[in-house]
């Protein structure tokens, strides 16, 4: 009577050591990549209002561009996991190849869309006559720097699948460290200005891609697989990242309405969403960090011929998500008189964003499920039941937010379809998680 109990404990020591040796590097790594925003602007700030503005619109263009890719990291973790698990080693490394050579084509073709659009993509986002130069001047540069960032993507990606999160944390590290060291030389040292912050930062990131390069090409070599570029294998990772990039692009459209709809409610109202939004966005840091652990180990389990251990993973991994979501609810309700006056001290946008920040807060239990699910899923490479599902989703969403000038509730009420939004998304990713159909083992769903 007493076996099964202790082996059942010892089986959940085991995930939690996984989720944790993994988690946390990545929680570090995620964490690491706004920095360079950040860096940026703190240094071209004192250039003056007009090139922050323009820095403002290139990197919102940017980031755009590169996050809508983001299913170069999540399809190539969940295939290389999954020869992982079955122990082909060259065959997983081959997998991230095909991911990197993709990433390459696709980066190529950015560029070619973003230096002759430049100015008019600047204009398209609203940019001011003083602050557009700049803007398309960083735009142009950055957009040089765009294949790097889509092969780091690619890279990491290889190597979280390989159970490797701790290079991707110092990689990271080492190109925050850069990016800051060459942009103060070259902005104010070189006196290039805004062109300056742009060449630091495009140096940065190639510089991060090589070291990635580096890493996989030795791992390659090592295991006899091969470099050159397969036709079959990237059109197999495109395929498997193109319903990823639906589920994205649904997620970029939920939060480009919520946008909207908060600047329909006036100026302390999208302040106040601006704010909320962006702590938002940090919690989820935390909760992705659970995620990436999710899409590495269940590949790597389903691999390995053991629904079982995938299960057993998937269920530990929730209470891990659950349990985090009500530490950061609690943070959250604990430090808000703290962190308002971070941002703001304008009474009227404290009020209008506490009783929204409370409903973030109580929603965090819910969007630990969430992300913790969607890592599961998209280590399963059940990409297709991710998108159809962040549609239903987006379906549900778009009219309770766009009902909420009509009938009223202000800025609260927008973080309630919110908060509906994610409990959407958690019904529909329960509801494929315990139906078991993601449970597809093999070198390859």
């Amino acid at each position: 009577m007493t076996q099964a109990p202790a082996a059942t404990r010892a089986t959940r020591r085991q995930h939690d050591r996984e989720i944790v040796m993994l988690a946390v590097p990545a929680f570090g790594a995620l964490v690491a990549e706004p920095l360079f925003v950040m860096a940026d602007s703190a240094i071209v700030g004192h250039l003056g209002t007009a090139q922050l503005a323009g820095l403002g619109v290139a990197s919102a263009l940017l980031t755009t561009a590169v996050s809508v890719f983001v299913f170069l990291a999540y399809a190539t973790t969940a295939a290389v996991a999954r020869r992982v698990g079955a122990g082909d080693l060259q065959a997983a490394i081959r997998q991230g190849m095909d991911g990197i050579w993709l990433a390459l084509l696709i980066g190529a073709t950015v560029i070619a869309v973003v230096l002759p659009s430049a100015p008019a993509l600047v204009d398209l986002f609203g940019a001011s006559d003083t602050a557009a130069p700049y803007a398309t001047t960083y735009l142009r540069i950055s957009s040089i720097g765009i294949p790097a960032m889509l092969i780091v993507l690619a890279a990491t990606g290889v190597l979280r699948g390989l159970q490797n999160t701790k290079t991707p944390l110092y990689v990271a590290i080492s190109g925050f460290i850069a990016n800051g060291v060459l942009n103060v030389g070259l902005v104010y040292g070189a006196d290039l200005g805004i062109a300056g912050s742009a060449w630091g930062t495009v140096i940065a990131q190639w510089g991060m891609a090589a070291v990635y390069l580096v890493v996989v090409v030795r791992g390659a070599r090592r295991h006899g697989a091969s470099l050159s570029p397969d036709v079959a294998g990237i059109r197999a990772s495109a395929q498997a990242g193109a319903p990823l990039l639906v589920r994205t692009l649904s997620l970029r459209a939920i939060l480009l309405i919520a946008t909207a709809v908060a600047a329909r409610l006036g100026d302390a109202d999208i302040a106040a969403h601006q704010i909320i939004l962006s702590l938002w966005s940090l919690l989820a840091f935390a909760l992705d960090a659970i995620a990436i652990a999710g899409q590495a180990i269940i590949g790597r389990y389903l691999g390995a011929d053991d629904p079982h251990g995938a299960r057993a993973a998937c269920r530990r991994m929730v209470q891990w998500g659950i349990a985090v979501g009500v530490v950061l609810g609690l943070l959250v309700i604990l430090s808000r008189p703290l962190f308002l006056p971070l941002f703001t001290s304008d009474s009227t946008v404290k009020d209008t964003a506490l009783p929204a920040l409370i409903m973030v807060a109580l929603s965090q239990p819910i969007c630990g499920v969430v992300f913790v699910l969607d890592g599961v899923l998209m280590g399963a490479g059940d990409g297709p039941y991710l998108a159809g599902a962040m549609l239903v989703t987006l379906a549900v969403f778009a009219p309770a937010a766009l009902l909420v000038p009509t009938l009223g509730g202000g800025l609260t009420a927008l973080w309630g379809a919110m908060t509906l939004m994610m409990t959407v998304r958690m019904l529909t990713l329960l509801l494929r998680a315990r139906s078991g159909r993601w449970v597809v083992t093999g070198a390859t769903r």
